[in-house]
């Protein structure tokens, strides 16, 4: 009786084991929920990997090899599906984010000025964030929202009919109520 015991307290520890990330990030095991869900199939990498951007905020390399091991796909496969579409992020997103769409509808009216008024402002360039970690600055192919061109999405909310001076107000406005660090 006590050798089933213990075989069973074995046999728990080890998908216990299996089951847990050797860094202890819990975020894994929500994670794991996602590709368990999906029963491991490589077809359903775009879902797993919108899942671990959610969870972690962006894909970094460690998360990358884990969705790759996971769903027995090659890392050159899943670097290459988190880098061809826009929406992964690779590096960590600062605290607000700004994306200017550089559709030809957007560009014509003027989306190139607020893109070049956005880098001089802040000092960095396209795919970049902030220093202080406070604001990423993105663009975008096409938001759909050519009617209101140019249009900027500011933290997942689309504005139309933008201006230079209205994107910087808005992008100051951010700045100003970031609570100070004393």
């Amino acid at each position: 009786m006590e050798s089933v015991q213990n075989s069973q307290k074995n046999t728990q520890a080890n998908r216990n084991s299996h089951a847990a990330h050797p860094s202890g990030d819990k975020r894994f095991k929500i994670l794991d929920v996602t590709i368990k869900r999906n029963h491991h199939r490589q077809d359903a990498l775009i879902e797993v990997l919108h899942k671990a951007q959610e969870v972690f905020g962006c894909l970094e390399t460690d998360v990358l090899l884990y969705v790759a091991r996971e769903l027995k796909l090659p890392a050159s496969q899943v670097y290459g599906v988190a880098t061809f579409y826009h929406l992964f992020t690779l590096k960590p997103s600062g605290t607000h984010t700004c994306v200017v769409c550089s559709g030809t509808a957007c560009h014509v009216k003027g989306g190139g000025d607020i893109i070049k008024a956005l880098e001089k402002h802040l000092g960095i360039e396209i795919g970049e964030t902030t220093a202080d970690g406070e604001i990423s600055l993105m663009t975008a192919r096409c938001l759909g929202a050519c009617g209101i061109a140019p249009a900027v999405v500011f933290d997942g909310k689309v504005a139309g009919k933008q201006t230079p001076e209205s994107v910087l107000e808005r992008i100051d406005q951010w700045r100003q109520s970031k609570p100070s660090s004393e």
